[in-house]
């Protein structure tokens, strides 16, 4: 018995242990690419790096192409791991820039190039800077919010606060207490600070909701994806294809910009474009 008692305050003991790290740590594991070693990435051919000045004060590394006149702009929010380049590079490629698209592609604070510590409070500060700032650089140009996984949440939580229009979402989860919950069962809700309800927000928008999941997603299963989308309602499309977390990325462009772009006049031809 006293061994039996022994053998299970041993195993309390070090469940304790091991939430009292994963509370300390839990940024970390949300956010890995603000603590990874960065790595220099080329600055794709036709955007310009501008530097973003969050309402906080914080500084952001931002990748900026302004759009055709009479255009719309994409502000684009990549994964919790990733970085704006690949983002940026693929809304300067076909088939947005054929349709005129500018695109704004933000770092997220303590992400390579920007200042700050990263949280829920912190990306969305980021999230509508970089709103502002494209609204500053075209003004009356529409917005489209496009977000990626963690950057999904960051769009949505975005357009809960000011007019989009409207949220073009790749492997997006309706909550992340609900990822943690499938991949770590053990650990308490109450334990997560950032929780990103998305499944609450997304019902205070108004335009359209183009949500691509892919069907062996193993990082965000395609049920948080269509849970999301059944909390947008009407005006959401899910649309399951074929692939995982990112393999998923920029397979429906066409349709997405087939689906935005028709809410946009037509392009309006111009000798030069000129990224400032």
């Amino acid at each position: 018995m006293r061994l039996l008692i022994g053998f299970g305050l041993a195993v309390l003991l070090l469940y304790g242990v091991s939430l009292a790290a994963l509370a300390f740590n839990q940024r970390r594991f949300l956010y890995p690419g603000a603590y990874r070693t960065p790595v220099l990435l080329p600055t794709p051919e036709g955007v310009a790096p501008i530097t973003l000045i969050t309402a906080d004060r914080e500084r952001l590394h931002a990748l900026w192409r302004p759009p055709a006149p009479g255009r719309g702009v994409v502000v684009t929010f990549h994964g919790n791991g990733s970085r704006p380049e690949p983002h940026a590079a693929r809304f300067t490629g076909e088939p947005w820039a054929a349709a005129g698209w500018g695109v704004l592609a933000p770092a997220y604070r303590g992400y390579p190039g920007s200042t700050g510590q990263p949280s829920e409070e912190g990306l969305i500060r980021d999230g509508l800077a970089a709103v502002a700032a494209a609204a500053e650089r075209a003004p009356g140009a529409p917005i489209l919010l496009h977000g990626h996984s963690l950057g999904a949440a960051v769009a949505i939580a975005v357009a809960e606060r000011v007019p989009a229009l409207g949220l073009y979402l790749e492997a997006p989860f309706d909550s992340m207490t609900h990822v943690v919950r499938l991949h770590a069962p053990l650990v308490p809700a109450w334990l997560l600070r950032d929780t990103y309800r998305s499944d609450r927000r997304i019902r205070a928008g108004t335009g359209p909701v183009l949500i691509v999941q892919g069907r062996d997603d193993a990082v965000v299963p395609a049920k948080l994806a269509l849970a999301l989308a059944r909390a947008a309602g009407a005006r959401a499309r899910f649309d399951p294809v074929a692939g995982d977390h990112v393999s998923i990325l920029g397979v429906r462009d066409r349709e997405a910009e087939a689906l935005f772009g028709g809410s946009v006049g037509p392009v309006r031809v111009r000798a030069k474009q000129v990224v400032p």
